[in-house]
């Protein structure tokens, strides 16, 4: 199994412009978005916006933002675990587990105990904490989508 560094943008600013083409590469979203999130998160007082790489040979493995709202109808419901990703070559080794887990970690430690994240996914979710929550109906979509709440359980409570 590869090591991957979880490397939040914030803590290395130097990432960003990369960051954000690999985002946009993902998910087509235009890079300037990305860019303006990212130095957003970099001049944030608070834990939203945040962007994370994971980092392992040959540069990005996967990646997560967590932003106010993932473009869906249900506003009160934030903040969002956004653009989940992991490069085919690095999957089934638990690297979307470890950036949730960070990006859920420094929420926590912040005092944001409960997060959402926006999927078509059904059962991949679950395996890392996540109990789905409701039906949303994203921006632009012909169907709702499953919403998923992640609230924090201290792991030295356990």
């Amino acid at each position: 199994m590869n090591d991957y560094e979880i490397i939040a943008i914030r803590e290395r600013p130097e990432l960003l412009e990369r960051a954000a083409k690999w985002f946009h590469e993902k998910w087509s979203i235009p890079e300037e978005a990305y860019l303006e999130s990212m130095r957003e998160a970099l001049a944030a007082q608070g834990p939203v916006p945040a962007w994370y790489v994971a980092m392992g040979e040959g540069g990005i493995a996967g990646g997560v933002g967590v932003i106010e709202n993932d473009f869906h109808d249900r506003k009160d419901l934030a903040p969002n675990i956004c653009a989940v990703y992991v490069e085919e070559a690095h999957r089934r080794r638990g690297l979307a587990g470890k950036l949730l887990d960070r990006a859920c970690a420094d929420l926590a430690r912040a005092g944001v105990k409960t997060v959402y994240l926006l999927t078509d996914h059904t059962g991949f979710y679950e395996r890392y904490g996540w109990e789905f929550f409701c039906m949303a109906q994203g921006d632009g979509e012909e169907q709702p989508a499953r919403m998923y709440v992640h609230r924090w359980k201290d792991p030295a409570a356990r």
